[in-house]
């Protein structure tokens, strides 16, 4: 149960004096509904202001407060602005320009009437010029945060609700270990609030901030792997009479096989493993995870693969059911779609044990479904999935079940300590022999004309191809709405070709056109990036990426992936925007650079740029609302080494920090961590 000293700052923000209905839904939109929510909305930055009493060319660039004597008024004809000339103490004169509403403008500013206004003064030609200016009644503050608004809220108004929400905000006991503390020259987490709302440059109070969310991060992941570790499971030794006469096309490379033989020595004890597998995109990690489940059944244990979409589900069945059911490993595949009959007997086949290995989507988590001994859970597309989800299927079992997480989403060392802390990690960090390099060419999207002649050229050869549409962002069109129209310009040039996935269309829509384009039925998928993962259409082999600029690099190199996985050449184009920032000019050569996707990912938190690290996240784990990308990488070793010291030295969650610990992670909603605790 949440503290009651937090109790204020999780009222809803209609609690706060001047928030009726219509600003409620105007915080709403921003996401914030309670207090606490306006306590970590922090400033975007400031606006500087001087205050003067003489017009300068000195000053022209800053924002002044000044007291001026309107003196002439000049209306503006057709489109052109109101201007009204006004005088400082001096005489010298300056330019009111209004481009609207002059009659407003008017009454506010009567000639011959002093009048204390702000605004930015500038200069238009000789003459200094002020648009817009704005009546004060009395001066505002010389340094004011400047917050991220929606419609129906100003910065005015927003900084009254959060001096509101920081007058109710308590002192809490402190959960820093006070030598850490005391290096980084941390304030209390009160003052420390108050410092970053009142000056968005004070940076030792903001990533003191920042440290208390990937603390209590860390601990989370802590007490989620001690809790893991804390129950006995079965130990799982094969003995080799399936995987022996697997018929695979190919050897091992090194990294499978280490990765082989991590996770057999994980599962081979009395503790349930806790693995993530990381490997690039096709590097091999079902092949490894199959390996894994036929140590489960030689050891007379079920396995389970839990994937996150259908077609994903679909295709991983397909391609387990092709090695595992000659060797007499029967695999059937849940989902969704599911019913019937159909279901029943998978149903009846799981409970029995005569189904050894079920593949499938969240369906596996059904209540309905239960098994006759599962002992090994393997969670493909880890990212996807939040910690709760990790666990729920622990509950499957007769004994916690062994968990092997994988991603091809290559992520960054100080990341998977953020991401993963509970986990051990292995890395596939090689590619199987004969696997080609995608040619990746960076094209100005003034040679649409020519990208559009070779699409064409590709179509006519038998060749097929994605082309994903960009990230929209700051406009009334969604990403959806982008792919729509890029898709009825290319069915105009190649009918019955063309089809089209997004995010807004229902499973089986989706489904059942990325169907079509595996079978060869469709020569172009056009797409958002719901195609980052899962789709594998060997015949693909080229991929053109809108508004590359727009991603992130690891998300680049997640779209990059879903070419190359045949035999023949494949490329990948990145369409770029003419208006290129430094960053994305560098990030678009690294991709053209290299196939690398770890190399790719260390340079994408330390290039960073705009998107999320691990591109665009549908994730059940809490994104972090204070600690950016470069708090992360700096902070998330001390905070997690702080974490384990909590817990082995200073009595876990029952001592004196521990109960300011408690604390921390319901502050920062990550109680149910403390529920995993024995009388937590």
């Amino acid at each position: 149960m949440r503290p009651e000293i937090l109790q204020p700052l999780f009222a809803e923000t209609t609690a706060l004096d001047g928030v009726g209905p219509k600003i409620a839904k105007a915080l709403a939109k921003l996401k914030l509904e309670r207090c606490v929510d306006l306590a970590f909305h922090l400033p975007a930055g400031t606006i500087e202001r001087v205050a003067t009493d003489r017009l300068g060319h000195d000053l022209v660039g800053r924002r002044i407060v000044i007291t001026l004597t309107p003196m002439d008024l000049r209306e503006g004809r057709g489109r052109a602005p109101m201007r009204i000339f006004a005088a400082d103490r001096d005489g010298n004169m300056v330019g009111l320009t209004f481009f609207n509403h002059p009659g407003w403008a008017k009454k506010q500013f009567p000639l011959g009437e002093p009048v204390r206004i702000t605004g930015k003064l500038d200069a238009y030609g000789e003459e200094l010029q002020i648009v817009h200016p704005e009546k004060v009644d009395e001066d505002p503050p010389l340094s004011e945060p400047v917050y991220p608004l929606s419609e129906g809220l100003t910065n005015k108004r927003m900084r009254d609700l959060v001096r509101q929400v920081l007058e109710r905000a308590p002192e809490l006991p402190e959960w820093i270990e006070p030598s850490v503390k005391s290096e980084r020259g941390f304030a209390d987490w009160r003052g420390a609030l108050a410092a970053t709302h009142r000056d968005p440059k004070e940076e030792i109070a903001k990533a003191r901030l920042a440290y208390d969310e990937i603390f209590a991060n860390q601990l989370t992941l802590l007490l989620v792997r001690q809790s893991a570790r804390r129950r006995a499971t079965r130990p799982l030794e094969g003995d080799g009479s399936l995987s022996g006469k697997l018929e695979i096309p190919f050897e091992l490379t090194n990294a499978q096989a280490r990765c082989v033989g991590e996770i057999r020595g994980d599962m081979a004890q009395e503790r349930p493993m806790l693995r993530l597998l990381q490997g690039d995109v096709g590097s091999g990690k079902t092949l490894v995870a199959l390996l894994a489940m036929l140590e489960a059944v030689e050891a007379g244990a079920q396995a389970a693969m839990l994937a996150p979409t259908e077609i994903l589900a679909r295709q991983h069945y397909e391609g387990l059911r092709k090695l595992a059911e000659p060797i007499g490993v029967r695999v059937a595949i849940l989902t969704g779609r599911d019913k019937g009959k159909v279901r029943e007997s998978t149903l009846m086949g799981l409970a029995d044990g005569s189904i050894h290995i079920l593949v499938g989507t969240h369906a596996i988590f059904q209540q309905a479904v239960t098994y006759h001994d599962l002992g090994l859970v393997v969670v493909d597309e880890q990212h996807r999935f939040g910690v709760s989800q990790r666990l729920m299927l622990s509950e499957k079992g007769k004994r916690p079940p062994h968990l092997l997480a994988m991603t091809a989403t290559p992520i960054p060392r100080t990341l998977t300590l953020t991401q993963y802390g509970e986990m051990d990690v292995s890395r596939i960090d090689e590619l199987p022999p004969g696997r080609q390099p995608i040619e990746t060419l960076v094209v100005s999207e003034e040679k649409i004309a020519d990208v559009l002649a070779g699409l064409g050229r590709h179509i006519d050869s038998g060749g097929q191809a994605y082309w994903v549409c960009p990230l929209v962002e700051e406009s009334d069109k969604s990403d959806a709405a982008a792919a729509e129209e890029r898709a009825e310009v290319l069915k105009a040039r190649f009918p019955d070709k063309v089809g089209l996935v997004h995010g807004r269309m229902k499973g089986e829509e989706k489904d059942a056109v990325m169907e079509r384009f595996a079978r060869g039925d469709l020569a172009v998928l056009v797409a958002t990036t719901v195609i980052e993962v899962g789709v594998d259409v060997p015949n693909a082999t080229l991929m053109i990426i809108e508004g590359a600029e727009r991603f992130g690099l690891a998300q680049l190199h997640q779209l990059r992936g879903r070419v190359g996985r045949g035999t023949g050449k494949s490329r990948c184009l990145l369409l770029r925007g003419n208006n290129l920032s430094e960053t994305g000019r560098a990030r678009l050569a690294l991709m053209r650079e290299t196939n690398d996707g770890f190399r790719i990912a260390e340079e994408d938190l330390r290039l960073r740029g705009p998107g999320e690290i691990l591109g665009t996240r549908q994730s059940g784990d809490h994104v972090f609302k204070l600690a950016e990308a470069e708090d992360i990488a700096a902070l998330a070793p001390a905070a997690q080494a702080d974490a384990q010291l909590l817990l082995d030295r200073d009595g876990g969650l029952e001592g004196p920090r521990g109960q300011a610990a408690r604390t921390c992670l319901y502050l920062f909603e990550r109680d149910a961590a403390v529920g995993l605790l024995k009388g937590g």
